[in-house]
């Protein structure tokens, strides 16, 4: 299995034919699209959406820098909902590879739970029944929680395919050379194992940072949050709903980047190892 970016996960390599077929589609979508897009504007500007009212205030300076708090507070709840999701989510991957069959049937039930819950549901319960039992949380863990707890289970899945993805070979020649099966695991195994996943797990990262904007249920102010505020103010939805769509649209194409450039570096190192070898 080679490393690769999301799209590598997701689609073969096109042929000739299908490259041209391909050309021809997305030339005539994006004449539909151009298309759609001025009827869009030029509706818009028949109901006044348009008007200076519902953009002027994108020039002051007091309403980017509260937009820029709630992504920042955005950006870090999906960074740690992600750090979490991935401790967890290593947790339930070894146990569910491990020998011990009651280890093995708790972690596979609890990733399916996990995987089947929607993480609207995990964010009620957080903030609903878990201040009843006495714990107090604050809105940001209210929110980033929830959303770790449900990334998990598709993180220790995505880890438990890369591990699989390493060769067998690989296992049975360092068991030969005196390797214990932990130490097998951490240095050999494991590391190859991420290079296999670090698309999917970005793409898990883009996933859970769409779920924070859920943060609105909790009070947190998160972009989503901020731009509601700003809603109320300015009596400016679409304009703001827009700029907002715009910030998230950038985010996820600067992950997709990422992704990008981490799957050639791990395949440009992969091959000099190999040719050391």
């Amino acid at each position: 299995m080679k490393s690769g970016s999301i799209r590598d996960f997701l689609y073969e390599a096109p042929g000739p034919k299908t490259r041209r077929r391909t050309g021809i589609a997305t030339a005539l979508v994006l004449v539909l699209l151009a298309g759609l897009l001025i009827a869009v504007i030029r509706q818009f500007y028949v109901t006044g959406q348009l008007s200076g009212r519902y953009w002027a205030f994108f020039g002051r300076l007091t309403t980017w820098r509260f937009l820029g708090q709630g992504l920042l507070t955005t950006v870090e709840a999906a960074l740690t909902g992600s750090v979490i999701s991935f401790s967890l989510g290593f947790l339930l991957m070894r146990g569910r590879m491990r020998k011990n069959p009651i280890v093995r049937v708790i972690s596979t039930g609890i990733i399916e739970f996990t995987r089947g819950v929607p993480t609207l549901l995990f964010i009620y319960f957080f903030f609903l029944v878990v201040p009843q039992s006495g714990i107090k949380l604050s809105a940001f863990w209210k929110i980033t929680l929830p959303c770790a707890i449900s990334a998990c289970g598709v993180v220790a899945e995505a880890l438990r395919g890369g591990v699989n993805a390493v060769p067998k070979g690989q296992r049975e020649a360092a068991l030969s050379l005196g390797y214990r099966e932990t130490l097998l695991f951490y240095r050999i195994i494991f590391p190859q194992a991420i290079r296999f996943v670090i698309p999917s797990l970005i793409a898990e990262l883009v996933i859970v940072l769409k779920d924070t904007t859920f943060a609105s249920i909790v009070s947190c102010a998160d972009l989503m949050q901020n731009a509601k505020v700003l809603i109320s103010n300015y009596d400016a939805l679409l304009s703001i709903y827009l700029v907002v769509a715009v910030i998230y649209i950038l985010i996820n194409y600067l992950l997709n980047k990422l992704s990008d450039r981490l799957a050639r570096h791990m395949k440009e190192t992969g091959a000099a190892e190999r040719s050391l070898a």
